[in-house]
């Protein structure tokens, strides 16, 4: 059995990035391990954040639940982050309803996408 364990996370500030995350997905707060800071998941991934000065932008998609995506794109839209219904931003302060689900698109501190969705994309 493969299962992913976690991965690292290039941020400008990562106490900043990890407490975005935290906060906003109603995580505990990060632990440090190393010189990364760690922030768990629920089904125990993962995100190393380790500050940098240059990288590219990444995308990190999380699978949430109904309730999740209501309590998280509530905060989004009360902190008033840009946020679009696609990955290429053409779709400004809209969700999209892909396969029977619920998704949206946002940027952390570092410039990285977001993305939250309520059902995997291609399953029906």
């Amino acid at each position: 059995m493969i299962s992913f364990n976690h991965t690292i996370v290039a941020a400008k500030d990562k106490q900043e990035s990890a407490r975005f995350l935290t906060t906003l997905f109603g995580l505990p707060d990060a632990m440090p391990f190393g010189h990364f800071l760690a922030v768990e998941l629920y089904n125990g991934v993962s995100l190393d954040f380790m500050d940098a000065d240059d990288f590219p932008s990444q995308h990190y998609a999380f699978l949430v639940g109904e309730d999740d995506f209501d309590r998280i794109y509530g905060q989004i839209v009360e902190r008033g982050l840009d946020h679009w219904a696609d990955p290429r931003q053409t779709q400004p302060g809209a969700i999209n309803t892909r396969d029977g689900g619920r998704g949206v698109y946002f940027h952390d501190p570092s410039g990285h996408l977001l993305e939250i969705i309520t059902r995997p994309y291609g399953v029906t």
